[in-house]
């Protein structure tokens, strides 16, 4: 019986790999799965991380908890989202090596890259370049948290990878007016113009920067992929020591066409304009994907059916928003 924890499991990834890993046991896979809320389990706490490790017997760790948001809330939050990163992953993974777990997968983001990255933006564009300053502390708590894993693996030979996902969206998402990221921040904003019949909507931005969007399904398929893979295969597929792979679509769309769609999935009828003078953030962020494509493994969710499936959920569940 393998045990695996995942960390951060009631957010919107966590709980995607936990529903995957779910279906794997009814299917027969013998696997128990290890998991704690903040009341359980504060992973801020350095000696209760190294306590829980000491007692549980963990086999392997997904890291997919961590403290997120969107630009206004990287804007008034900054210490709280470099501090809070840096503890988590710091104490989640030194007891992960402190107790010999051998296998642990972290959870980044496409941030971590130059705003002004090459595009598609590849593994290797990593500090190359000055970050988006909106939200550079988060991105460099996720840099050190890629760095962490590279660095067990070459001291003591770890098998720590990294996965950095493009933007992702889906079931459990954050739908905070002002704390969420553009997909759910959006859905709310068309779905309650279209409930008050509001003539229009204005988008943040000129409309004009490009963004990739990866449904969290597809994000947590991508995830229990890279994990299991062999570590003669992920080798032969990275360069040396190299702990991340990028996971998205390789398909990007402007913030434009994204609202226009958003629009129609959520039936909104008004108009859809855009104010230039907020922040647009980078200009482009697409994913170079070759490498998780030569591992074997691709996306399988086309924005506009995820787009629909995730207003189906927020339709449900209204009432149980987190944030």
């Amino acid at each position: 019986m393998k045990k695996i924890f995942i960390a951060g499991h009631k957010g919107m990834v966590g709980s995607a790999i936990v529903r995957q890993l779910e279906q794997q046991i009814k299917e027969g896979a013998e696997l128990e799965l290890v998991v704690r809320d903040r009341t359980q389990l504060n992973l801020l706490s350095q000696s209760d991380v190294q306590q829980f490790f000491a007692n549980e017997g963990i086999d392997a760790v997904y890291l997919a908890a961590a403290k997120v948001g969107g630009i206004i809330a990287n804007n008034t939050y900054p210490a709280d989202f470099i501090y809070e990163n840096l503890m988590i992953q710091c104490n989640i993974i030194h007891s992960a090596h402190l107790a010999n777990v051998n296998d642990l997968l972290f959870l980044g983001s496409s941030c971590i890259y130059p705003k002004l990255a090459e595009q598609p933006m590849s593994e290797s564009s990593l500090l190359t370049g000055t970050l988006e300053p909106t939200n550079e502390p988060y991105a460099v708590a996720k840099i050190a948290g890629i760095k962490l894993c590279e660095s067990y693996n070459r001291q003591y030979g770890r098998n720590y990878r990294s996965v950095m996902p493009t933007n992702l969206y889906g079931e459990n998402d954050n739908f905070h007016p002002e704390n969420s990221h553009v997909i759910p921040a959006l859905m709310r904003r068309f779905h309650e113009a279209k409930l008050n019949s509001t003539p229009e909507v204005v988008v943040w931005g000129s409309g004009k920067p490009m963004r990739e969007f990866l449904h969290v399904d597809d994000m947590a398929a991508a995830s229990i992929f890279v994990m299991n893979a062999s570590k003669e295969v992920y080798e032969s597929c990275t360069e040396v020591m190299l702990s991340h792979i990028n996971v998205g679509t390789g398909v990007d769309c402007t913030i434009a066409e994204l609202a226009l769609t958003m629009a129609d999935v959520v039936g909104y009828q008004g108009e859809v304009g855009f104010d230039a003078d907020k922040p647009d953030g980078a200009p482009r962020k697409l994913m170079n994907v070759d490498t998780l494509k030569a591992l074997g493994w691709e996306y399988s969710i086309e924005l506009k059916d995820g787009l629909a499936s995730t207003y189906d959920w927020f339709l449900a569940n209204q009432e149980s928003f987190r944030g």
